[in-house]
């Protein structure tokens, strides 16, 4: 099969790989299409010790079983594989499981991507595709899914209703902007700002956006307004920036994974019972809610979704990592 491999920091190469062998409670996927995330551009930054060179990367797949049971069957991948059988599983927080994994990793089990013609998946992660949902626009499940658990994290530790929140989001990526237009369509929360530094893409999320969408350096931006911040970058520089954002008894939710160190003030969070709280996933649950948001248009038409060749696909790399892209997604079609 054709694949995207990751070789080496800042080095992804379309080449001839093997391809996937059938296993037990497995099928084989053909790929219809599959998503650059954050983490994927966090890996080709050389900063993540779970995707180790060389690997196919990218966990946010759609496409057609093609061996396995259900041969034929247009499915939505979870990548999300955990044990099932440990405490947090057993209690619906199957990403918190120790041994959870995720496809298009290598540590601490090898699980191939998906950004390829082919991939192997376990049959109970695989989700059948409503008739009403492209199946190209399906492989933005897993960031959707990413984005609503966030936004009801921050949710449960408000101390007002979400509607009366003010909500600043920070960053126009695709979890950036699937946290806005979840805020705005779903929760009906019409005071929320969405600041971005990349002037192409905050044009894309100003035209996708019923919300205030600003530059970061925008003087509308006033320390300890927001009851609500997302920091969908996570770097020290972000998380300095919420938390001068935050009002007193304010939430934090940090979705991010830019950087990991860094400078931050737990004075302030300390003294003003600021709530920070991190994520990284979700749970099958919001996986399967957001099949159902997604299949009934409930976030609008993703218009602002970019599509290209697979085999482009080291174009598309270069493309986020320079700033070029406009785009707050794109999707790979093998």
């Amino acid at each position: 099969m054709k694949a995207l491999v990751f070789t080496d920091v800042e080095k992804i190469v379309y080449q001839d790989y093997d391809d996937p062998k059938i296993k037990k409670n497995e099928s084989i996927i053909k790929v219809s299409a599959s998503g650059i995330c954050g983490s994927d551009m966090h890996a080709y930054h050389g900063k993540d010790e779970r995707r180790i060179p060389p690997l196919i990367l990218g966990h946010e797949i759609s496409g057609v079983i093609y061996e396995g049971s259900n041969k034929g069957n247009k499915v939505i991948v979870n990548p999300l594989i955990s044990c099932g059988k440990c405490d947090y599983c057993n209690r619906n927080s199957e990403h918190l499981c120790p041994e959870r994994s995720l496809i298009g990793m290598n540590r601490p089990f090898v699980r191939e991507g998906g950004l390829a013609e082919f991939v192997s998946v376990p049959n109970k992660n695989l989700n059948n595709l409503p008739k009403e949902l492209d199946i190209n626009k399906a492989a933005l499940t897993e960031p959707t899914a990413v984005s609503l658990h966030a936004v009801e994290l921050g949710e449960k530790n408000l101390q007002l209703p979400l509607d009366k929140a003010k909500v600043l989001i920070i960053g126009g990526g695709a979890i950036g902007i699937l946290c806005a237009l979840i805020l705005q369509n779903i929760k009906k929360n019409l005071h929320t700002t969405l600041v971005e530094i990349n002037e192409k893409r905050l044009n894309v999320c100003k035209k996708s956006l019923q919300s205030q969408v600003l530059n970061t350096e925008s003087d509308k931006i006033k320390n300890n307004s927001f009851d609500f911040v997302i920091d969908a970058v996570g770097n020290e520089k972000t998380r300095q920036f919420a938390i001068k954002s935050t009002k007193p008894g304010g939430a934090i939710v940090h979705v991010g994974l830019t950087d990991a160190g860094g400078s931050f003030d737990f004075r302030k969070t300390t003294l003003q019972e600021i709530t920070f709280i991190g994520t990284y996933c979700y749970t099958f649950r919001d996986f399967n809610q957001t099949i159902k948001i997604l299949s009934e248009s409930l976030i609008g038409d993703l218009n602002w979704i970019q599509y290209k060749d697979l085999k482009n696909g080291s174009e598309a790399f270069k493309q986020i990592h320079d700033g070029t892209c406009a785009s707050p997604k794109i999707i790979l079609i093998p």
